[in-house]
């Protein structure tokens, strides 16, 4: 009788840091924050965030999510979602009487203000990022005038300034790390004189699941990236799995759209999660993982995170005089 053949050991390589950012948890939070102070409804204009669960259990909550500042109710509040708006969407808020919060991520925020600093020294500004795209949206309506949408290498060839010594990029701030630096090589190519913004516009938490999920590739033969279909941070992270070599890559929103035909041979599973995602899609992903025989997870460390943002400055203001009206009784 021969000797039985030792089956591989299946195992998960658990990125960190995945999951949310802290742009993203600020958001999420200020919802939960307004519609515990003001009660329900409260409107959000587009999604807070990318994530069809989050957004589904803020509507259970009493959020209610428009699309189009009109379709909120004169008097109302709105918040306005992680990725910003332009300034018209201020205007459109105020004409309506509307008591705003501005959840925008600071990291955005950041963007929105070099463009309209480089505008009023009327540099031609080269937006890096991808075209409908509500960041790009908000980013490109506070200089309409100054800036030209770049989406990918391939548009380099059709780009035109009015003077190429004045002239700078920016960028969406969840793309590809290594898409847009190509893209700025090929500007640089075109515009020698071209400006870098004074600091990466590319967010801290996008750059590290980026790497992350390199470091994955380089060990999974499947990588899982849990995250929605119109996440721009997460599809970038599944381009950026295959780009360093997994032989697969997929995304899911939960573990029941994963298909079991993909783990055929697979003894390595990298898993990760887009920065909009909270971490109880990737726990149920897990769960799904171990009864398949993937029990064994270790932790691939490529970075700390320990950025926190503030609450946008009307909760809080709002907040603070609600302790100190209880404080007082």
């Amino acid at each position: 009788m021969g000797r039985m053949t030792a089956k591989p050991a299946r195992r998960v390589l658990l990125a960190a840091p995945r999951g949310y950012c802290a742009g993203v948890d600020r958001a999420v939070i200020a919802v939960e924050k307004a519609l515990e102070q003001y009660g329900a409804p409260v409107y959000v204009r587009h999604e807070i965030v990318h994530n069809k669960y989050v957004v589904q259990t803020l509507e259970k909550k009493g959020a209610i999510f428009v699309e189009r500042t009109d379709e909120v109710p004169e008097g109302s509040i709105v918040m306005f979602s992680a990725h910003g708006v332009a300034p018209t969407v201020h205007a459109e808020a105020a004409e309506r009487k509307l008591a705003t919060i501005d959840a925008t991520c600071p990291l955005v925020t950041k963007v929105h203000k070099e463009a309209v600093r480089y505008a009023k020294e009327d540099y031609d500004i080269l937006l890096i990022g991808h075209e409908g795209h509500e960041e790009v949206i908000g980013t490109s309506g506070e200089a309409p005038d100054h800036i030209t949408l770049v989406d990918g290498p391939d548009d380099v060839a059709d780009v035109e300034v009015r003077d190429e010594n004045k002239v700078v990029w920016l960028s969406q701030t969840t793309l590809s790390v290594d898409e847009t630096m190509e893209t700025v090589g090929a500007l640089k190519n075109k515009f020698p004189n071209l400006i870098s913004p004074p600091s990466d516009d590319i967010c801290y938490a996008t750059q590290n699941r980026q790497v992350a999920v390199k470091k994955l590739a380089e060990d999974a033969e499947l990588v899982i990236v849990v995250g929605s279909k119109n996440s721009s941070n997460s599809i970038r992270m599944v381009e950026v799995a295959l780009d360093a070599g997994a032989p697969a890559a997929h995304l899911v929103d939960f573990a029941a759209e994963i298909d079991e035909a993909w783990l055929e041979g697979v003894t390595t599973v990298g898993l990760t999660s887009g920065a909009s995602v909270p971490d109880v899609l990737v726990d149920g992903v897990l769960e799904w993982l171990a009864e398949r025989g993937y029990a064994d997870v270790e932790t691939v460390k490529t970075a700390d995170e320990s950025i926190t943002f503030s609450l946008p400055k009307e909760l809080r203001r709002d907040l603070r005089a609600e302790a100190a009206a209880l404080s007082a009784e």
